[in-house]
């Protein structure tokens, strides 16, 4: 992994100081913090990355987008005031205004759509990610707090249900529980999409956190199946804390790496390192897996090799629900990944975050080989 220094064009600097740091507030007023930076955007520097070279493309990673203000939410539990999220709208809005220009040719979101799994937050949610509909492919991954500790996802399942996707070429399917309960686990709560940049074909998975057998070993079918294309994965939970932390210190101090415990679906949830054992290892085609889940840990990468030889790159960003997403720069020509961390609210680069200081954590370039993808061994 090597730094590098993304390219950025500035567009009127604004003259007043930036928002106070989130090194010294709470969680509640980071958020706010970000809600009037969205509000007065002239108390912050505007900018926009300038456009890839050509023949490159960019995949966009939304972390998780608990950040939801007004009636009934944890930030702002005694507001009367409409229901909004303004960092997720301006994620999907920077989208949509850059698809062209970033060559963004699929988009993936972490999970923790929503903070409260209720109704009113999944339909702003919806509203959200309706600018995305019909303008880019994009998969969705299902959060411990985008359902029930047992796994039922009913109320992600209504919104964003199979019958949402079918439609798209792009759209290659989901699994269908055979047992009871197909809300959970079901109706796109995992689901896979195809897609094509730069000549290079790709399968994309979203699994729901913490998936149990049954989902992991249609994945596994999933990857089989596709073991000509190169294959990316996102979930929910996989890197942060190796055991679960006994105190809100731990969460930061902790040691970090593959989690080896879990939040959701009980005896039958499998831990990150569990899932990397039962699936993530055996496929030679899959190269990265995107995850969110852990804000302390902020962002975090991971080297492994599978088991046929192959390096699996592990990429955690969740910063707090404000206003960074991930752009993955993919340049074929040069054989890497530049990894951009960019503040969609600000408009700028992120250079450090609240519990990472290190600007490499945020701006860093990966070496991806261009070449044949292998043929799972499973």
């Amino acid at each position: 992994m090597t730094s590098a220094t993304p390219s950025i064009r500035l567009a009127e600097p604004a003259p007043g100081p930036p928002a106070a740091s989130p090194t010294a507030l709470a969680f509640r007023r980071v958020i706010r913090a970000v809600a009037v930076a969205v509000i007065l955007p002239g108390l912050v520097r505007s900018a926009e990355l300038d456009a890839p070279p050509p023949g490159a493309f960019t995949i966009v990673v939304i972390p998780d987008t608990q950040g939801y203000f007004g009636r009934g939410t944890k930030a702002t539990p005694t507001s009367t005031d409409p229901l909004t999220n303004p960092v997720f709208a301006n994620h999907t809005r920077w989208i949509v205004e850059n698809r062209a220009r970033q060559n963004i040719v699929f988009v993936t979101h972490v999970g923790d759509i929503v903070d409260i799994n209720n109704r009113e937050q999944w339909q702003l949610a919806r509203a959200c990610l309706d600018r995305l509909h019909g303008v880019v492919p994009y998969g969705l991954t299902v959060g411990n707090h985008d359902m029930k500790n047992t796994g039922d996802s009913s109320l992600f399942q209504e919104f964003f249900g199979a019958e949402r996707f079918a439609r798209f070429a792009w759209y290659g399917g989901c699994f269908r529980p055979e047992r009871p309960a197909p809300t959970i686990s079901g109706n796109n709560a995992n689901s896979y999409q195809l897609f094509s940049a730069a000549d290079l074909e790709f399968v994309h998975l979203n699994l729901e956190c913490n998936a149990p057998d049954d989902v992991l070993a249609w994945a596994g079918g999933v990857l089989t199946k596709h073991a000509d294309r190169r294959a990316l994965l996102t979930t929910h939970m996989d890197l942060g804390p190796l055991d679960k932390p006994k105190d809100n210190d731990g969460f930061v101090n902790d040691p970090k790496g593959r989690m080896r415990w879990v939040k959701i679906h009980g005896a039958r949830g499998n831990s990150p390192v569990q899932m990397w054992e039962k699936l993530y290892r055996h496929h030679a085609n899959l190269a990265f897996i995107f995850s969110g889940d852990q804000s302390r840990t902020t962002a975090l990468t991971l080297a492994a090799n599978g088991s046929v030889g192959n390096l699996v790159r592990s990429l955690l960003s969740d910063y707090t629900s404000t206003g960074p997403l991930r752009v993955y720069r993919f340049l074929p020509s040069q054989d890497k990944v530049q990894v951009i961390t960019y503040d969609t609210t600000r408009r700028e680069l992120v250079e450090t975050a609240r519990y990472i200081k290190d600007r490499h954590a945020h701006q860093f370039t990966l070496d991806y080989l261009i070449k044949p993808v292998g043929v799972s061994s499973r």
